[in-house]
């Protein structure tokens, strides 16, 4: 009898050593693969403070026209922080527009077509053609050299390090407007540019002037070319230096093509 209870014992302590509840620990491969609290897609960007849509635009390489077309803002191109853009064209839907019966064409072509007579076709006069509108800021550009100095890094096209040119020069000397237009970005927001001024000159092209001691200009100001708008300061290694870029179209182009030679 005391042998049957003390299996009996053994048996059922076995059973409840096998069982147990799944527990998770912090280090599964559920936990791994969890998205991280905040994070976005790689194809929108979240605005921080102190932020401008230009200079957006400009980190990422796309015309800042088609970020704010793709998130629906308008000029002047206010963001507010925390905002989330889309730096992508957003998808479009393939659904086909449902297709008109030929009955139903027939019918509309039939009651919107004009009756035409012999008075009708010799007294009415042909619709005057609309004028064209003059897109704004369409004037042509003449650059001249923000500073006068010696190239030691020239621009090549594809090379994410070389998208404008490195003038150098001395510390302080005075950074001109290439071209004259409006300040669309001031600061010191963009990694690798250090104190950095963009001016917009029209719907196409931009500048911008990098590594700059002190900034002269605010955003919003209106510049004239030849106008002083920062003092020249240093690169990362300690060389006094301009970093200067044209972009057309939200795409780096070489500077010296514009310039002029001499």
């Amino acid at each position: 009898m005391i042998c049957g209870l003390v299996l009996l014992a053994f048996g059922l302590a076995g059973c409840t050593a096998a069982w147990k509840a799944p527990v998770e620990s912090r280090g599964s491969s559920t936990a791994k693969h969890r998205p991280a609290r905040g994070s976005i897609r790689a194809d929108h960007y979240r605005v921080r403070r102190g932020d401008t849509l230009y200079g957006i635009a400009w980190q990422k390489g796309v015309d800042y026209r088609l970020v704010a077309k793709w998130n629906g803002i308008r000029y002047p191109y206010r963001i507010y922080a925390g905002q989330t853009l889309r730096l992508k064209p957003p998808p479009t839907s393939r659904k086909p527009p449902a297709a008109q019966s030929t009955a139903a064409k027939t019918r509309t072509t039939a009651k919107s077509k004009p009756q035409v007579t012999a008075k009708s076709r010799y007294s009415s006069k042909p619709a005057p053609k609309p004028a064209k509108k003059k897109s704004a800021n369409t004037r042509k550009l003449t650059w001249r050299w923000p500073v006068r100095g010696r190239i030691v890094s020239s621009f090549k096209s594809g090379d994410p390090l070389r998208k404008g040119i490195k003038i150098a020069g001395h510390t302080g000397k005075p950074v001109l407007a290439a071209e004259s237009g409006k300040v669309v970005y001031s600061g010191s927001g963009l990694i690798g540019y250090g104190r950095l001024i963009i001016v917009k000159h029209n719907d196409k092209y931009l500048s911008a002037y990098g590594h700059n001691r002190k900034i002269l200009v605010k955003e919003g100001d209106q510049v004239t070319k030849g106008k002083q708008i920062a003092e020249m300061g240093t690169a990362n290694n300690g060389d006094p230096i301009l970093h200067f870029e044209i972009r057309r179209d939200g795409k780096p182009v070489d500077p010296v093509r514009l310039l002029p030679r001499g």
